[in-house]
């Protein structure tokens, strides 16, 4: 906790610090740490909210409003109706030690991530390439098995930013990319510190450093940010006091939208839980708004199937999942399940710890009980991600689009409908936008009726800064702190 400090000493505290800070350096707070800051080889949304855009950067990008955007390809040619794509890398690109990033490091990086042993959180998004091929060193010829519309925005996650094989071996401590910021320090547990390169390619950032600092706790948030310790919290964990904040002068409160599905993910392959009328019991069972109200102080959109309200393809199903206690209990007297305790995994975010509360007592409710377990994200990637130990658990999915997880038997929740990977093989091949839409509404409903898992709602971007601090993003169309604009002003 701070120190208690006469109003007036805190007062030119807080003056001093944020005078000095207005130069070209900000701390931002951050609520999870990083497993690792390698974004090819984990799958934690904290590893891309230091380093995307920021450390690495791939061939395309995510811009600020959702668009993909040229990254270190200048530009791209479609050949073969959407099969081949030719990219067209920026000359004079080095990575932070000195190397040349070319061509020769465009298919390392995309052979990379497909080879059979690959690491890579996103495969999926990989396996559609047959070869890469080093056209000159400039040049890149990425040919497809089935034609792909979608390939650049694929190209444009933080999975697919483009590494060397001369540091990749210790990109999970020391990374090398080729961003506006180069690695500095990582005090783990308190900081992750990111410098401004001064060899960039492109345009040089305002900012001459950053720092990350990791804060858990909504209150030790709160306090951070009035006392002047960190200058923006970008995803800020405690929205009780954001009313607080937006009505003192030196902050600015941002609200916007996010990719983020919360869901209450559902273990298929654990019985009872592999029975659809048990699922759809559990959905029944919650009221949304109540999570919303209780939990995020009125922040987020309820959502009934797993895709962004913001998405012009998005179908509104809450209908199918609406609070209905009594149709609980009876899905569970059909299922014959009587007595049903279930584990339930809360990892650190607010939205689950203190969701996660709310859920169990909508749940006792209807006749199930479930025994908490507060986890920390290490152990949840760990136990819960990886070893699939788990009933029921908590999470933000906050991938951009990234529905097609429900077609991989292997995630975590264990769905892989054969019906829905057959959509989703479908929906590589196709380029024609109606026909696309078609696909992904017939998709959203597809696990909204199966009840694949518990919707719950899309994530808002609740963040607070200081008043005098322009270019962080509003909207989060990918999970990123994306520092390539920010500076301060007078």
């Amino acid at each position: 906790m701070l120190d208690r400090l006469t109003t007036s000493a805190a007062a030119l505290a807080l003056t001093t610090g944020m005078a000095l800070a207005a130069e070209d350096t900000i701390t931002l707070g951050m609520v999870l740490e990083p497993p690792n800051l390698d974004p090819t080889a984990g799958a934690a949304a904290a590893i891309d909210e230091v380093v995307y855009a920021n450390l690495f950067e791939g061939l395309t990008r995510i811009g600020p409003d959702g668009a993909v955007l040229p990254a270190l390809a200048a530009s791209w040619d479609i050949e073969d109706g959407a099969k081949t794509y030719v990219f067209h890398l920026h000359d004079g690109v080095t990575f932070h030690d000195g190397t040349t990033m070319d061509a020769e490091d465009v298919k390392f990086s995309l052979d990379r991530a497909r080879a059979t042993d690959s690491a890579n959180a996103q495969k999926a998004l990989f396996a559609g390439i047959d070869n890469v091929e080093v056209v000159d060193p400039l040049t890149v010829k990425v040919t497809l098995k089935d034609p792909d519309g979608n390939f650049p925005f694929n190209m444009a996650w933080g999975d697919a930013v483009i590494v060397a094989p001369e540091s990749i071996g210790t990109a999970a401590t020391n990374p090398v990319g080729t961003g506006p910021f180069k690695f500095s320090e990582w005090v783990q547990g308190d900081h992750i510190t990111l410098t401004r390169s001064d060899s960039y390619w492109g345009t040089p950032a305002a900012l001459s450093s950053a720092t990350f600092r990791i804060i858990a706790d909504p209150t030790a948030a709160f306090a951070a940010m009035m006392a002047g310790d960190v200058d923006a919290f970008p995803n800020y964990p405690a929205p009780e006091t954001l009313a607080q904040l937006a009505a003192d002068p030196r902050f600015k409160v941002i609200v916007g939208s996010t990719e983020g599905e919360t869901i209450l993910a559902m273990n298929n392959k654990q019985p009872p839980l592999d029975n659809v009328k048990v699922r759809e019991a559990i959905a029944h069972a919650i009221n949304r708004q109540e999570i919303i109200d209780g939990a995020m102080f009125g922040y987020g959109t309820p959502v009934g199937t797993h895709f962004a309200p913001h998405n012009p393809d998005y179908e509104d199903l809450t209908s199918l999942s609406a609070y209905d206690p009594e149709k609980s209990k009876a899905l569970l007297a059909e299922a014959g399940v009587t007595d049903l305790k279930l584990r339930l995994a809360l990892p650190p975010p607010t939205y689950a710890r203190r969701g996660g509360e709310i859920i169990a007592a909508e749940l006792a409710a209807v006749g199930i009980q479930t025994e908490i377990t507060n986890v920390e994200w290490a152990q949840w990637l760990e136990q819960v991600f990886k070893g699939k130990d788990f009933d029921l658990t908590i999470v933000s999915h906050t991938e951009p689009m990234d529905i097609n997880i429900y077609a991989r038997p292997d995630y975590y929740f264990q769905y892989g409908k054969p019906e829905f990977v057959a959509l989703m093989d479908k929906l590589t091949v196709t380029t024609d936008p109606a026909e696309r839409s078609a696909i992904l509404k017939e998709a959203q409903e597809m696990i909204a009726k199966d009840y694949v898992n518990a919707y719950l709602f899309q994530l808002a971007k609740t963040g607070v800064a200081n008043a005098k601090i322009e270019g962080l993003w509003e909207n989060s169309p990918t999970q990123a702190n994306d520092l390539t604009a920010v500076h301060w002003v007078e």
